[in-house]
């Protein structure tokens, strides 16, 4: 860059020397074509209409580089009159824009130079006056004329993004090609003057998904059929790059945030194929009956449901209508229902999409069907639970036959039945509570696990023992406390690869670890190297305190053929009471690299005595792992 620059202001410096001086005893400027800051005519020199003599000098336009940073002045160009002999009787004076503060002229030779560190965004052209006097009595020999110096530009101001970072919005299911926003980079640098504002844009992150062309900066899809409902926002890393993206340009980044807007390409479903429903015969009319819902991972209008009775016992004794709220089903009552004639009720529903969408009728059906039961009670009226809403904790160790809590119920008739309790199964199918029939006390059966389920919720009936008919419901919901009784785990299952060249002190992992005991953002772990590998040579541990560590090498020079693969058994403790831990094994693949720290190959080296190329050997390996499709490594051991 440096050896450009000079060659650049070497340039400059011939074109400043280019001043004809010419015969007759008047100056003028040379026209300059081209100029897009042309200076206006001034007003002519009483001296010069006095005298009218031919001119005598001319020169073109001056340019200085900008932002030189020579220890010298800059040499912009020379004056000369045809009126000086060189006896020293004429003196060269120099006015205008920065004239003695940024540009001096020698008063003896017309020798001009630039003083100052020039910024072409801070101003472009400097419009200067030079006049020839007589050094003894300052008139002028030569008539005042006007010349403009350019700042000429260098790549000196990288590309912005001024409206960054960008929102943008896409439907999901778009086809391939799919603009999705433009972004735009501006350069401070001239635009007229060789690439250095001429920008092109690259995604730097964001692919498969997204692309962007580079001499417009669209973004567009890059996969069709984005499934909003799998994933719905992404973040790309947008580049702009000028000299048109050659080496050594300057750059700038930005980020877009794309959001996959919903479309209606999913059918609501109902969670079970049947729901029964239990209603006593003196139910009031319009009370509900029933609210069902068919789910729909749609959001917003595209997930809107209307139901309706297909078909059903007792036409017209029900209806169903949408609660706008939660996207439910509301059946309510309609006719008067009586006991002795009719006790259950079968009912077909079907939820339908309000707003269906043309382009994805082929994934239709969006509809679905459930039957409903709704069985009538006679007005007998069965136990009542004093409190209809029991809640109660329970710790996940508890032993067996633990006490939890206890339900009450009574019959609100006259007879006053003596009541008998019983878990519904269906809520418990697992059976890990027991309920004591005459006193209601609710107790453990089995063992608890919360990180399996970690909320029960009961359906307690009470049956009048004089009439097991009469049976009251209430509900216990048991919420299971934790306790630390699963020790961490790596998070993920890592593929660490290592640079034969690797140097020491490089990092080459970060890891971190999840434990499925609560709570589920607070936990701290502490990390390690396990014995025996807490002392070796090869790599080292550090925990970075934020619930990571890094695994870092301790030397440089690993060898593909000395030890292929190193197994770091990794030590995980949490912050539990008490303490649990683990010891999780990280896998380390010697590779060969390219200068930039690309695996080109990992694992083994195969020694042969063939002679044959170590591109011969590749090529044939290649050939052996695409056949045999996958090939394991043979363990090597701990460090």
């Amino acid at each position: 860059m440096g050896r450009r620059c000079s060659g650049i202001r070497s340039a400059l410096a011939l074109v400043a020397l280019l001043f004809v001086s010419q015969s007759g005893s008047c100056w003028g400027l040379n026209s300059r074509s081209g100029d897009p800051e042309k200076s206006p005519q001034s007003d002519p020199d009483p001296w010069e209409v006095q005298q009218r003599h031919k001119r005598s000098w001319v020169w073109n336009q001056f340019f200085v580089l900008e932002e030189y940073t020579g220890n010298e002045p800059l040499y912009v160009g020379k004056l000369h009159s045809d009126v000086d002999k060189g006896d020293g009787k004429v003196k060269y004076v120099l006015t205008g824009e920065g004239a003695t503060t940024i540009f001096t002229i020698d008063e003896n030779t017309g020798d001009i130079h630039a003083t100052k560190r020039l910024d072409r965004e801070a101003q472009a052209y400097y419009t200067l006056q030079a006049q020839a006097v007589d050094r003894i009595t300052n008139l002028p020999v030569e008539p005042k004329s006007e010349f403009v110096v350019k700042v000429q530009d260098i790549n000196d101001n990288e590309p912005k993004f001024v409206d960054g970072p960008y929102l943008a919005g896409v439907p999901e299911m778009s086809p391939l090609g799919t603009m999705v926003v433009q972004v735009e980079a501006t350069d401070a640098d001239d635009p007229t003057y060789g690439n250095s504002a001429r920008v092109v844009y690259s995604i730097v992150h964001g692919q498969p998904y997204f692309s962007v062309e580079p001499k417009t900066g669209i973004i567009r899809t890059a996969l069709a059929n984005m499934d909003r409902e799998s994933r719905d926002q992404y973040v790309l890393v947008i580049q702009a790059k000028d000299m048109v993206g050659q080496m050594g340009g300057l750059s700038g980044t930005t980020t877009v945030t794309v959001t996959l807007t919903d479309v209606n390409d999913n059918p609501p479903r109902f969670t079970h194929d049947s729901y029964q429903y239990t209603v006593l015969e003196s139910l009031p009319l319009q009370s509900v009956v029933a609210r069902i819902k068919a789910a729909d991972i749609d959001i917003g209008s595209n997930a809107e449901i209307d139901y309706r009775i297909m078909d059903g016992d007792g036409p017209g004794m029900f209806n169903i209508t949408t609660d706008e709220d939660t996207q439910e089903g509301v059946i309510f009552l309609q006719k008067t229902l009586d006991f002795e004639t009719i006790n259950s009720f079968a009912l077909k529903i079907e939820a339908t999409n309000r707003n269906i969408d043309s382009n994805f009728l082929s994934l239709g059906p969006f509809s679905d069907t459930t039957s409903v039961k709704v069985t009538v009670e006679d007005v007998n009226e069965p136990p009542i639970f004093s409190s209809p809403l029991s809640q109660m904790v329970v710790s996940e160790d508890a032993k067996m036959g633990t006490s939890i809590g206890r339900v009450s119920a009574h019959d609100p008739d006259s007879l006053n039945s003596a009541i008998r309790y019983s878990i519904d199964r269906n809520t418990d199918l697992e059976r890990f509570f027991n309920v004591d029939a005459l006193s209601g006390v609710i107790s453990t059966a089995k063992p608890l696990d919360r990180e399996a389920n970690s909320v029960h919720n009961l359906t307690i009936f009470a049956i009048e023992s004089q009439d097991p008919t009469q049976i009251g419901k209430g509900f216990a919901v048991v919420k299971v406390l934790d306790v630390n009784d699963n020790a961490p785990l790596f998070a993920m299952d890592y593929e660490t690869l290592l640079c034969e060249n690797a140097m020491a002190g490089q990092m080459i992992q970060t890891i971190s670890a999840v434990d499925k005991d609560e709570p589920p953002n607070g936990h701290r772990f502490y990390y390690a190297l396990a014995e025996p590998v807490a002392t070796n040579l090869n790599f080292t541990l550090r925990d970075n305190k934020d619930n990571t560590a890094s695994i870092l090498t301790k030397r440089g020079g690993f060898r593909r053929r000395e030890q292929p693969v190193y197994r770091l058994p990794v030590l995980i403790v949490d912050s539990g009471s008490p303490a649990l831990s683990s010891t999780n094994t990280l896998s380390v693949r010697v590779c060969e690299c390219d200068s930039d720290g690309v695996a080109l190959s990992c694992g083994a080296v195969a020694y042969t005595a063939t002679g044959l190329s170590t591109g011969a050997l590749l090529a044939i390996l290649g050939c052996i792992i695409t056949l045999l499709g996958k090939t394991s490594v043979t363990s090597m051991g701990l460090l």
